[in-house]
């Protein structure tokens, strides 16, 4: 799975994910995504026939949950295993947010119960009927009527009109007699968002979307900009003078009648970010539903650790390297013939002067940054090697590994290590399964391995493969 970043030309080779996406979430939009695209420095890749985003938000990184245009599970099932497996490869956490509520329970269901959910209100959408925006029968809807009335009779010549690329320039005028008032909030989003709505003028057609603006006595008084995703019409932008009584109401009727036909049934006007007078104007259109939007963050077994165990076996002990062994560390560390075989070589991390010390160091910070479980594997009170469980997987998987310093090989000492570690890693970590990979040439590897009751799995040029499940 290649990630790439999602640059503007990008955007309308994806429409056709958008245009057939039923999730009734905003954020899987051309017009979102372009908008905020430099907020949130999306990626992108396509795999199982999904489209998958990535996005840094607050510093952390979050997958879209994948979308298949046919709103096919299976394959969105199947890209959700190849995200697992990039992240697995990448040392990425994987987090997944825009996870519509019919998909929640398969994940929650995919990763048991040791799973994190979130459902942020700031960020769900309001979903309205497309119906009632366009009429504002009833008398749920009297305010609204009254409001559109009072528009109507100040500014009788009022018309609709569906924007065109010539009437840049008169839109462009009327969006900086509003700036001032949208930059005074001092906020960074609003700041943002007003960058975002320049910057996409001269792209509206290329994106598919739709737009229109509201005109009276030769002055517009009101932009509109929105998109059809399914059955839904998002509505990104809305900006009108708030010294024109009723605009907006009038705005949003006048948008609706001209952009949700045939085959629209909902109006989607984005969350309301926490904004208390956003939120306030949302809610008095009446929204169907406030669409949630689940952040599901799966654990994984090495994330419950808050320091290394110590394992006994019959002749050896695994536990946490002290600092008195730091140089014997090292020497494990630094060995040629053991690095050839290790798959990984300390040089492509290394500073330029590297003292006995900072190996060590290391494999602590791998430990604290939950990517690796590095044990010493010691004999008496003697580090004769290493064991590790590293590439923690999210469907309670590892891979195991383990090296042993050149005058303790011959032993037995590998094999007893990694039995030792599985039987914790089932037992106390409930792990489900442990995987190895030992490079072709290394015969004394994949003898430990199959005497530690590791089973061949499968080989290519470069390695042959071996797991061993709880079941086993």
């Amino acid at each position: 799975m290649q990630f790439r970043t999602l640059e503007e030309k990008d955007i309308p080779e994806l429409l056709p994910y958008f245009r057939a996406q039923t999730t009734h979430i905003a954020d899987w939009s051309a017009g979102f995504l372009f908008m905020w695209r430099r907020y949130q420095k999306p990626l992108f890749a396509e795999a199982e026939g999904c489209l998958i985003l990535r996005e840094t938000f607050v510093g952390r990184q979050y997958f879209y949950y994948p979308l298949s245009p046919e709103g096919d599970p299976a394959a969105e099932e199947r890209a959700v295993e190849a995200l697992e497996q990039h992240c697995r490869e990448n040392d990425v956490r994987l987090h997944f947010t825009n996870v519509p509520a019919g998909r929640l329970p398969s994940l929650v269901l995919r990763y048991g119960a040791d799973v994190h959910v979130a459902d942020i209100r700031r960020w769900r959408d309001y979903l309205y009927n497309a119906e009632d925006f366009k009429t504002y029968a009833g008398g749920r809807y009297s305010g609204q009527r009254n409001h559109v009335n009072k528009f109507r009779k100040n500014c009788p010549d009022a018309e609709f009109v569906v924007y065109r690329e010539e009437d840049r320039p008169a839109v462009e005028a009327f969006l900086r007699e509003i700036e001032s008032y949208q930059r005074s909030k001092d906020e960074l989003l609003a700041d943002e968002e007003m960058k975002a709505v320049f910057g996409i003028l001269p792209h509206i057609g290329a994106l598919g979307l739709c737009a229109g603006f509201v005109r009276a006595g030769g002055r517009i008084l009101s932009f509109s900009v929105g998109e059809i995703c399914g059955d839904m019409l998002v509505v990104h932008i809305e900006k009108a003078l708030r010294d024109v009584p009723g605009v907006y109401p009038a705005t949003a009727q006048l948008f609706a009648q001209a952009f949700a036909g045939e085959g629209i049934r909902y109006i989607n006007r984005e969350d309301d970010a926490g904004d208390p007078g956003l939120r306030k104007s949302k809610l008095q259109y009446l929204p169907v539903q406030l669409v949630d939007k689940y952040n599901v963050a799966p654990r994984r077994a090495i994330d419950a650790l808050s320091h290394l165990p110590e394992i006994a076996a019959p002749r050896l002990t695994l536990r946490a390297v002290p600092d008195e062994d730091a140089a014997a560390y090292a020497r494990l560390a630094r060995d040629g013939e053991l690095n050839r075989y290790w798959g990984y070589d300390w040089r492509q991390d290394a500073p330029e002067t590297v003292e006995d010390g900072w190996f060590l160091r290391a494999a602590r910070e791998d430990f604290h940054g939950k990517n690796e479980m590095p044990l010493g594997v010691y004999c008496g009170g003697t580090l004769v090697g290493e064991a590790v469980l590293h590439r923690f997987g999210y469907r309670q998987e590892a891979e195991i590994g383990v090296r042993i310093l050149p005058e303790y090989r011959n032993r037995g000492y590998a094999r007893e290590a990694l039995s030792a570690l599985m039987d914790y890693a089932f037992v106390r970590l409930g792990l489900e399964r442990v995987e190895a990979k030992c490079f072709r040439p290394n015969e004394a590897s994949a003898h430990a391995l199959r005497g530690a009751g590791m089973r061949p799995c499968g080989e290519d040029e470069t390695y042959f493969y071996f797991y061993k499940t709880a079941a086993m």
